[in-house]
């Protein structure tokens, strides 16, 4: 998994997952598991027809309890269609076939897991996975209509190569876009309605057709902030500099290359944001263009004149209106205190997370950061080293306290 969706601190929090039968039910299994790496207790239902294709003992030794089977099983009680709804947050059913969706969309309740869902009151995750000809179906297409009317969650489904070798959609969801659909649905939305707007990754500044000035930015840091802020309920947008790094498609994202084009994505999106945080690693400045085409060495040596970029977040400062929360990043290589205090200022920021960059385990392309925090009302934390999706936690639960 990708360092900015290991999430940790999901212990106490509990998690229903339904399995039914598809060829993609074995892609359940690593799906629990990252389940249960976030801390999260899971347990499982699986039908008749995933039994087909996987066993309850492999997810029991993965972790998963308890594990249903079939309905009446003296072993699990006169109450386990009831029990996932008496004591999980959210419900996942992944791989979704085409006949539990339709069984979901009528009420019908004729075996454990249909029964476990109809009688479960909290979010419901769907994860479709059927041959593209049961997924185009006007009855499949209609009954995820009726589920989305109440209220159910779609992860999916892809498309791609089936199984059978035909082409289309049906193909079972990455499993990244599953994991975090069903993470939103079991995470305290409490930043539900807030308008977050981010920066993250290098920019790159070409001075001619393959040649740039960069950084070794891979916005780990802003991903995770992007993530977590998604996770807890909020509307993002991500501008993102050249990064190779997965969102979630419920995070808008702009893709962009050099400084001021970042500059001009970001200040087109900030009117509307309430928070902003630029964690980017933008190049103060940009080399003039040698010109047309590629410098080639046997030209002689070659001289770089050098021009400043715009500032993202000193024109942010400038223009953010009553409200508008702002926080930026500080990646500093000495006098770490010294240097917040005085962007924090300059810049007219809420919330600055500065970084020695020189430190261990906190420089570019590490999963972890140690920071030093400092508000405009005074108060300055300096956390250990942790992981980036532990810092990005922290830093939205700071900045909801200063937006109370």
């Amino acid at each position: 998994m990708q360092a900015h969706l290991a999430f940790t601190g999901y212990l106490g929090r509990r998690l229903h997952l339904g399995v039914c039968g598809s060829v993609a039910a074995y892609k359940s299994l690593e799906l629990l598991r990252m389940l249960t790496d976030t801390g999260l207790a899971v347990s499982a239902t699986l039908t008749a027809s995933a039994e087909r294709f996987v066993s309850r003992l492999g997810f029991e030794a993965l972790g998963a309890a308890p594990v249903y089977g079939p309905m009446f099983d003296p072993a699990q009680g006169p109450f386990a269609h009831l029990e996932p709804g008496q004591v999980a947050q959210a419900m996942l059913v992944a791989p979704a076939t085409a006949n539990t969706l339709a069984r979901l969309a009528h009420g019908l309740a004729d075996d454990q897991l249909s029964s476990q869902a109809l009688a479960f009151p909290g979010p419901l995750v769907l994860a479709p996975a059927m041959n593209p000809r049961l997924w185009d179906a006007p009855a499949t297409r209609a009954n995820c209509d009726i589920l989305r009317a109440r209220g159910a969650v779609f992860a999916g489904p892809a498309c791609g190569e089936m199984a059978c070798g035909e082409q289309g959609g049906g193909r079972l969801a990455p499993l990244e876009e599953i994991f975090t659909a069903a993470l939103r649905a079991v995470t305290v939305q409490d930043l539900a309605g807030v308008d977050v707007l981010l920066t993250l990754g290098p920019t790159r500044e070409y001075f001619d057709c393959v040649r740039h000035w960069s950084n070794p930015s891979t916005g780990v840091m802003g991903a995770a902030l992007a993530v977590a802020a998604w996770l807890r309920g909020a509307r993002v947008h991500a501008v993102c500099g050249p990064v190779s790094l997965w969102l979630p498609p419920g995070v808008h994202r702009v893709d962009v290359t050099s400084a001021r084009e970042m500059h001009e994505a970001a200040l087109d999106l900030f009117a509307a944001a309430q928070w902003a945080c630029c964690t980017a690693a933008v190049a103060d400045f940009r080399p003039e263009p040698y010109g047309p085409g590629k410098f080639k060495k046997e030209a002689g040596g070659l001289a770089v004149t050098f021009t400043p970029n715009p500032d993202i977040l000193a024109d942010m400062g400038r223009r953010r209106a009553p409200g508008q929360r702002l926080c930026g990043f500080a990646a500093e290589a000495a006098d770490l205190e010294a240097q917040a205090r005085g962007k924090l200022r300059r810049k007219n920021l809420d919330l600055i997370i500065a970084n020695d960059v020189t430190a261990p385990g906190c420089g570019f392309a590490a999963p972890t950061n140690g920071v030093l925090a400092l508000d405009a009302q005074g108060r300055l934390e300096r956390w250990p080293v942790l992981p980036k999706t532990e810092v990005a936690w922290r830093i939205w639960d700071w900045m909801l306290a200063l937006s109370a």
